[in-house]
């Protein structure tokens, strides 16, 4: 059993309870960990499509019993308000639209909840994540099996020294085949739902999240179109997004999209679809996984997590700053998000992105 103790991050869900029967299946000394980010005052609330609720402590906890695993809750409300919630809301209120999935990869999963591992002398650290890591000289990030659940581009941010570290013991599977193994184990979360809202705002109304947490008040604010025209108005900036169409609270010939924020002046700018295509954009804070000489490469770009890769140059400009050209103008980059840059199947790298041009 030398140097195959591994702590595995569980949600409560099917994910990660087979990545962990996996492990052990596999001969590894598993550790179960349930991480408590919530707020005290929101624990109780039920979140149907959310996770890390205190039902999915428990689902967590009856399946480490089933597997004869241990199970920790560990208590991570500070490092997630500071790290998740602080970023989300600032976001926002800069007129960036945020990711805070891949900041909680980042700063919680792969950073305090590795540094609890460590504590408990693990020499692993697994989630449920589909994706893979291959070595070959380096460590390598590359796609799931299953192209529709792959979760490479909330990842590109781990670096060598935690991509040593990490277990993903779902990436060769299929979602069917996880649901599958679930219920061979009979293991009672085998058809529960997966995750899709965001933890922290539990009706998916970040309007509401924001007026609670920062005390935001609504501020009215003109809707104006390319030639600036006020055609409409609305009741603070921080309630849209680039690309955005439903909300906009306007009658005309042809849907509008949101195609610039305005916060200084709180004014919203709108335009038609194909306003809001674009093809140039820098990303700042890039992580690299893949090193490589060349200044200019020729990448596919994935913009968001539901984006479909297309094929750009990106031209590393150094001190962490690229600048990518698409060679077909691409809907609603949006600043905040994340550009994750692949190479056959393997991530290069990826940032934030910073200002379309």
């Amino acid at each position: 059993m030398k140097n195959k103790r591994v702590l595995v991050a569980m949600s409560g869900g099917v994910d990660s309870s087979v990545a962990a029967a996996i492990l052990k299946e596999e001969g590894y000394e598993v550790i179960g960990a349930t991480m408590k980010v919530w707020p005290r005052e929101l624990c109780g609330q039920e979140k149907a499509k959310a996770c890390c609720s205190l039902k999915d402590i428990e689902d967590a906890r009856k399946v480490s019993r089933a597997l004869g695993i241990k199970h920790y809750v560990l208590n991570l409300e500070a490092d997630f308000q500071k790290n998740v919630i602080d970023y989300f809301a600032d976001e926002y209120l800069s007129a960036r639209t945020p990711n805070p999935c891949i900041v909680c990869n980042e700063k919680i999963k792969f950073g305090s909840l590795l540094k609890k591992a460590v504590g408990l002398d693990c020499n692993f650290i697994a989630t449920g994540h589909y994706a893979r890591i291959e070595i070959n000289g380096s460590y390598g990030l590359r796609e799931s099996v299953d192209k529709a659940k792959d979760q490479s581009y909330v990842l590109f941010c781990l670096k060598q020294s935690q991509l040593k570290k990490i277990l993903f013991p779902i990436g060769k599977l299929t979602k069917n085949d996880v649901r599958n193994k679930a219920k061979e184990l009979r293991l009672n979360i085998y058809d529960k739902p997966d995750s899709q809202e965001i933890c922290f705002v539990p009706d998916n109304n970040y309007s509401n999240f924001l007026k609670k947490h920062r005390n935001i008040k609504p501020q009215k604010g003109n809707i104006i179109d390319k030639s600036g025209k006020a055609i409409g108005n609305h009741m603070g900036f921080w309630n849209f997004t680039i690309g955005q169409r439903r909300g906009l609270g306007i009658a005309a010939k042809e849907p509008l999209y949101v195609i610039e924020i305005r916060p200084k002046h709180n004014i919203i700018v709108v335009g038609n679809a194909e306003d809001v295509k674009k093809k140039r954009f820098l990303v700042r804070k890039i992580n690299w996984l893949v090193k490589d000489a060349k200044k200019e490469k020729e990448l596919e770009v994935k913009i968001r997590y539901n984006h479909k890769k297309a094929l750009a140059c990106v031209k590393d400009l150094g001190g962490n700053i690229a600048e990518v050209d698409f060679k077909e103008p691409q809907s609603a980059i949006t600043p905040g998000q994340a550009a994750v840059f692949y190479n056959g199947g393997y991530v290069s790298g990826g940032g934030w992105i910073d200002k379309v041009l």
